[in-house]
């Protein structure tokens, strides 16, 4: 039997069409209320806490996509396709709100208070299958950021 690790379960055509992903409604009653994350076949589900100041990814993924949903805190999102001279772009995502990046899109987080996040990404994130995905670049530089 082949490795559960490398079934594909899905295609680019199903992917979120802009980065910030707006959250369907959520179901609330009297007990409290149910946000859906993520409806989408993914292999792992990650929690990542980062400090104020911190950078982090300045790097791409060669297939593997992920979801940040901000539990607490905020950061700026920097992307461009992989390979471009495209204009640096910037999203600032705050506590609530999902954020979708696809491969081959270079990315890098500054974290602008202390922060945590679920990671829910299509690849399993074993440090063997997540280094040989994982190509690194330097978006931005951890020795020049200004919050």
């Amino acid at each position: 039997m082949e490795s559960w690790k490398n079934f594909k379960l899905d295609e680019e055509g199903m992917w979120p069409k802009t980065g910030l992903v707006n959250l369907d409604a959520a179901h609330n009653d009297d007990r409290g209320s149910i946000q859906s994350l993520v409806n989408f076949p993914m292999k792992n589900i990650s929690l990542i806490s980062s400090k104020k100041g911190v950078v982090r990814s300045n790097h791409y993924h060669l297939t593997d996509w992920h979801y940040m949903y901000v539990l607490s805190g905020s950061f700026n999102y920097y992307y461009r396709a992989t390979n471009s001279d495209d204009e640096l772009q910037c999203v600032h995502v705050e506590a609530g709100e999902l954020i979708f990046t696809p491969p081959m899109e270079d990315h890098a987080t500054v974290f602008l208070e202390d922060c945590e996040l679920l990671a829910m990404s299509r690849n399993p994130r074993d440090q063997e299958a997540y280094e040989e995905d994982v190509r690194r670049v330097i978006l931005v530089d951890p020795e020049n950021i200004t919050l």
